[in-house]
């Protein structure tokens, strides 16, 4: 199985580095000197690592073959791909790839049935569980332990605890100010 593990993005100094965005837990297995790696578009690959640091916060990397700024700015957006058993798992067994969490359904803790997570956004806070519901509309789920009580790979099923709202617009609680006299009409001091 072929998973995205980093995108290449700017040429770093005058020697052929270049900065990438990792997209995998495991960096240190994956983007380690060696690695071959297959890439999108196929055409500028495989690349295989060279070297590998950190400086100020991010990930640089050196490919063989590349070994000024105009070839690692040519590799520019490219998507760095490694080979993966799919039967694989991470060390943390509360750490999943995406492969696994992909297709699962999405019930709550009574069993109701909400959907099935069809795609995994990571965002820089956290990640996003993009469920589609029965009826084709998609629901965001945030994937934290507050609110994915539980993921059953036997079972292929996460179960989850949503706040009101996050799934039916309809329980929203509205926390406001507004409106607290019962009237409609704006509380003292307040414009409407």
């Amino acid at each position: 199985m072929q998973l995205v593990v980093a995108r290449i993005g700017r040429a770093h100094g005058i020697k052929g580095e270049v900065t990438v965005e990792v997209r995998t837990d495991e960096p240190e297995l994956r983007l380690a000197p060696g690695a071959v790696l297959a890439t999108e578009p196929a055409g500028t690959g495989p690349l295989t690592i060279e070297t590998g640091r950190v400086h100020s916060g991010r990930l640089l990397l050196r490919f063989e073959g590349v070994r000024d700024r105009t070839a690692a700015e040519a590799l520019r957006n490219t998507l760095l791909i490694a080979e993966v058993d799919p039967t694989e798992l991470p060390e943390d067994p509360e750490e999943f790839y995406d492969h696994q969490l992909m297709d699962l359904d999405v019930v709550l803790a009574d069993g109701t049935e909400i959907g099935r997570i069809t795609e995994i956004t990571h965002l820089p806070s956290q990640d996003l569980f993009i469920v589609e519901r029965p009826d084709g509309s998609e629901v965001m789920i945030p994937f934290v332990e507050e609110i994915v009580t539980e993921i059953d790979l036997d079972e292929q099923r996460a179960v989850i605890d949503p706040p009101p709202g996050l799934i039916d617009a309809d329980q929203a609680v509205i926390a406001s100010a507004r409106d607290e006299a019962g009237d409609g009409a704006p509380a003292e001091g307040e414009d409407r």
